[in-house]
């Protein structure tokens, strides 16, 4: 009878074992069970490329906790130069890149035979005139004639470069031309230009050699200048053509991680970072393509 007993017990705590063990596998968690419920799904990760000054900084400091709580991870390169970040891009190396306007970007399709696209705008960066730091001109109409003025020599910018110095009357274009003007379009000119690699125009504001340089706000502002402050003269923001886009390519442009890091992006809250950590020096458009 004992060993009846004994038998019945030794089964019977089997059974309970096996059931505890079931109810635990059972009441587990599916892998990804917190994430939908702060956004549905597995992670995204985003692999971004900006320039430093204020495309990183917007990403950085405003977008990446956003999207942080949309379920995607921000992964953001920053980049010194504007070749390699498109062709990271159309490489599949970074699934989208933030730190070129519009006509750059269909320039650089152009003539890299490149399809990529943007899924949004998100702000202007006013061009401006700067003066050497140690002549000090206060405006335009205090450079001397024959005056050394640097500019970029990435002939996607000479457009606007032209254009700007056109509107400040520092020389004259052959008729039409507009934005798409290049050096060969000159008629006139008050001034000499100087071609530099664009990281290196505020550095020129130190050459006695340079009068003035006409730079990116971006590169501008990595340099401690404020556009709206120390430019002698600056850009219009008002039908500016040149606003800055979140480029992607054509295969990804609606997928589900694009769509939240480009509602990220012309959100109230990069609206008011902005406004108040550029003063004037960006202007936010904040428009979803």
């Amino acid at each position: 009878m004992k060993k009846i007993l004994s038998t019945l017990m030794v089964g019977a705590l089997a059974l309970s074992l096996a059931a505890c063990g079931q109810s635990s596998t059972e009441q587990k968690p599916a892998e990804g069970t917190d994430h939908a419920a702060h956004g549905g799904g597995e992670a995204i990760t985003l692999k971004v490329g900006a320039t430093a000054v204020p495309h990183a900084e917007i990403l950085n400091q405003v977008v990446k906790p956003l999207l942080e709580k949309e379920n995607v991870n921000l992964e953001v390169v920053t980049f010194q130069d504007y070749v390699l970040p498109n062709t990271q891009l159309a490489e599949k190396e970074l699934d989208a890149n933030y730190f070129q306007h519009i006509p750059w970007l269909e320039q650089t399709n152009k003539e890299k035979n490149l399809n990529l696209t943007y899924a949004a705008g998100v702000h202007i960066e006013p061009m401006g005139v700067y003066s050497n730091k140690e002549k000090a001109y206060k405006d335009l109409a205090s450079l001397p004639a024959g005056a050394k003025v640097a500019i970029t020599n990435g002939q996607g910018e000479h457009g606007r470069v032209l254009a700007l110095l056109e509107k400040a009357g520092l020389l004259k274009l052959k008729e039409g031309v507009g934005i798409n003007g290049t050096i060969a379009d000159i008629v006139e000119k008050k001034v000499e230009l100087v071609e530099l690699e664009p990281p290196m125009l505020p550095r020129a504001l130190d050459d006695a050699a340079v009068d003035a340089a006409v730079i990116n706000s971006n590169f501008a502002m990595e340099a401690g200048l404020n556009p709206s402050k120390d430019a002698i003269y600056l850009e219009s923001g008002e039908n500016n053509p040149y606003v800055n886009v979140l480029a992607v390519r054509e295969d990804n442009k609606d997928s589900e991680g694009i769509k939240k890091l480009a509602k990220a992006l012309t959100s109230p809250e990069v609206k008011d970072f902005i406004d108040k950590t550029y003063g004037g020096s960006v202007l936010f458009v904040g428009e979803v393509k």
